[in-house]
């Protein structure tokens, strides 16, 4: 018979170092998508300096997301083999080379290349904290955990952003990269201290052969069915937010200068209004509450797409309701997508789900390129039917969503 108060003791001494872990987790988060997301509000600097195009654009958001794809589907065959410490290590450590490479190139040939080497890491990286909030959380307090270390989305908006950008306006567009690869050895080095081996899953565990592998992950309609939610969900989200400040700029009226502004509003408002989506979603179910929040993001995302001449004001308080809805469905789709697999395949199914989830995102951003056009004016064409395109596939994920079934792990709660 199970003793209340040293299982209230248990909890409370566990509570801390959880805490620790996932602030750590958090950190790592926040660079490798602060590197990701620089990209998108330093478009109008990119297309002026090196004079490139939509669709040239397009492709550095792209190659980042296609590579990390690919990287994201060869790791799905070994990652299982070593201890979620050591893998997540060696990755931040290739991502801490990449981001200062990108911030050495000399020209837009080689800044495409680093961002693909870029890329090969940080699609590995996402994977594996979100493998390690899994192992180390139960379902019942999942979302919570989740919503915590997509926190650092919001803090990439409400400081990375602003800085990065206040950095590329006073230096250069390089200096951003440069800084966040300095910043991202410190925070390196405290995970190496902090996080725990976490080798449970290797110790006794079959090792199969890549086709076994295959079969073990995409074997299960389960399993494909949490893959298609993710693909249309990154299509919802990245056929739209890469071009928002190169609309802003040219189509809105917005300056450059106001981008820090917006980017922070935005950011500083979803670091609370994320915590309160987890916190729904685990009390009130996964399924249920990204239904809600992904039926009200409809609205920013056909607003900002379809944005006038307005004044500042208006901007904001529109990008502030995007950031809000937009990402919030992120947290209970993927605690609800970590609960549709067994724990012996998390990390491998983990991994083929970040594949396909950049591979989302990617798509998304290059047929965004290919709709969108530049008049000779200088604004940017097509861009509320990017919108509707979002707008279907949010949607549809909504269908999907319902369609993916929680695998019990004796901690799961109903969904």
């Amino acid at each position: 018979m199970s003793n209340p108060a040293a299982s209230s003791s248990s909890a409370a001494a566990r509570a801390p170092r959880e805490l620790l872990l996932l602030l750590t987790l958090a950190a790592m988060q926040f660079t490798h998508v602060l590197d990701f997301m620089i990209m998108m509000p330093l478009g109008p600097q990119f297309m002026r300096i090196l004079a490139l195009d939509p669709q040239h654009f397009a492709f550095l958001v792209s190659a980042y997301t296609f590579a990390a794809a690919a990287s994201g589907f060869v790791a799905a065959f070994w990652v299982d083999r070593f201890g979620r410490k050591r893998a997540l290590l060696t990755m931040y450590t290739g991502f801490i080379v990449a981001t200062g490479l990108c911030g050495l190139a000399p020209n837009y040939p080689l800044l495409l290349l680093a961002r693909i080497i870029a890329g090969v890491f940080g699609g590995i990286i996402g994977a594996l904290i979100m493998t390690i909030v899994a192992d180390v959380l139960p379902y019942s307090r999942r979302a919570r955990g989740t919503a915590l270390v997509a926190s650092a989305f919001s803090l990439a908006a409400v400081l990375g952003v602003p800085l990065g950008l206040w950095f590329a306006t006073q230096y250069s567009w390089r200096m951003p990269f440069l800084a966040l690869a300095g910043l991202s050895v410190a925070v390196g080095a405290i995970a190496w201290r902090v996080l725990p081996p976490l080798d449970a899953h290797v110790l006794g565990a079959p090792r199969r052969r890549p086709m076994a592998q295959l079969r073990a992950v995409f074997g299960v309609p389960n399993h494909l069915r949490s893959f298609a939610f993710i693909v249309v969900l990154m299509l919802s989200i990245f056929s739209v937010v890469p071009f928002i400040a190169p609309y802003y700029v040219a189509n809105v009226g917005i300056a450059e200068a106001d981008l820090p502004t917006i980017y922070f509003a935005g950011g500083l408002t979803t670091l609370f209004t994320a915590q309160v989506i987890g916190y729904l979603a685990d009390r009130f179910g996964k399924k249920r509450v990204f239904t809600v929040v992904a039926l009200l993001s409809l609205a920013p995302i056909l607003l900002i797409t379809h944005l006038p001449r307005v004044s500042l004001a208006w901007v904001t308080a529109t990008t502030v309701l995007s950031f809000v809805l937009v990402p919030g469905r992120v947290g209970p789709a993927m605690a609800l997508v970590t609960g549709s697999v067994s724990p012996r395949l998390r990390g491998s199914f983990m991994s083929f789900n970040a594949s396909v989830q950049q591979l989302g995102s990617g798509t998304a951003a290059f047929v965004a390129g290919l709709i969108i056009g530049r008049a000779s004016d200088g604004t940017l064409t097509n861009y509320g039917w990017v919108g509707w395109l979002s707008a279907t596939c949010t949607l549809v994920a909504i269908l999907l969503a319902w369609r993916i079934l929680v695998i019990p792990d004796g901690s799961h709660a109903p969904d």
